[in-house]
C-alpha cells in the first residue's frame, strides 16, 4: 500500500493549521479475470490484468426524456419506490441494490445460474402478460435485479433464506432493454467488477 508523507502550510493571508503526516491511500486490487480487459497482457504474461480500487461502485440510469435506457430506469425506479405495483406480487417486497448493505454482486462464471435467472423472469412475464408478451419480438422481459447478478430472479432456488419473488419483471421495448444492458456491461468492464461476493455495487436512478 502506498502511504505518502505530506507536509503542507497555508499561504500568507489564509487561515488554517499546517499539516504534517501520512495520507492513507485506497489499496488497489489486482486481477487478471478472463472476462475483463487485458487478461493476457497482449502476449506478455507479466503485464496481464489490471487494477481497481476497493470501493462500492454505483451504476447510474436515467429516466430523463431521450435517455436510451429510460424505460428500464423507470422500471427500476418503480421497483424501488412502489414495489407493490410490480410483478410478481409479494408482500413487503424490497429489491436489492439500493444501499451498500444490500449491494448486488456480479454473476459471470456460472452460466447455468444466469440461465436460471432468465427463465425465472420470463416465466413471470408470461404469467402476467401472456405468451405473446414480446408482441412479436418488439419487447423483452426486463428483470431487476439483473440476470447477471447473484440476486437475480432465481436466487431463492440457490439460497433458501432469500425471499421468493423478491424481484420485478416488466416487458419493455427491445431497444431500451438493449441500451440498458450495454450500459451495465460497460459498467462491469470499467469498474473491473469480478464474479462473486467480493465486489458489490449499487444502482441509482436519476
Amino acid at each position: 500500500m502506498y502511504q505518502p508523507t505530506i507536509t503542507s502550510q497555508m499561504p500568507p493571508g489564509w487561515q488554517g493549521a499546517p499539516f504534517d503526516g501520512h495520507f492513507v491511500m485506497l489499496t488497489p486490487r489486482w486481477d487478471s479475470a478472463k472476462y475483463l480487459r487485458n487478461s493476457t497482457g497482449a502476449g506478455k504474461p507479466e503485464n496481464r490484468g489490471g487494477a481497481s480500487f476497493a470501493y462500492l461502485a454505483t451504476l447510474h440510469y436515467s429516466t430523463k426524456a431521450g435517455a436510451p435506457e429510460r424505460a428500464v430506469a423507470q422500471h427500476i425506479k418503480k421497483a424501488f419506490t412502489k414495489p407493490d405495483d410490480t410483478k410478481p406480487f409479494m408482500t413487503v417486497k424490497h429489491v436489492m441494490g439500493q444501499t451498500p448493505e444490500e449491494a448486488l454482486h456480479r454473476l459471470q462464471l456460472d452460466t447455468k445460474r444466469r440461465t436460471a435467472n432468465w427463465k425465472a423472469s420470463v416465466k413471470q412475464c408470461k404469467r402476467y402478460w401472456g405468451d405473446n408478451y414480446t408482441q412479436g419480438g418488439l419487447r423483452e422481459c426486463d428483470e431487476y435485479p439483473f440476470q447477471s447478478t447473484y440476486e437475480g430472479a432465481a436466487v431463492h432456488d440457490y439460497d433458501p433464506d432469500a425471499k421468493k419473488f423478491n424481484f420485478s419483471v416488466q416487458p419493455l421495448a427491445k431497444a431500451d432493454n438493449g441500451a440498458a444492458g450495454n450500459l451495465l456491461n460497460g459498467f462491469y468492464t470499467k469498474n473491473r467488477l469480478i464474479d462473486g461476493p467480493d465486489d458489490g455495487f449499487m444502482v441509482k436512478v436519476d
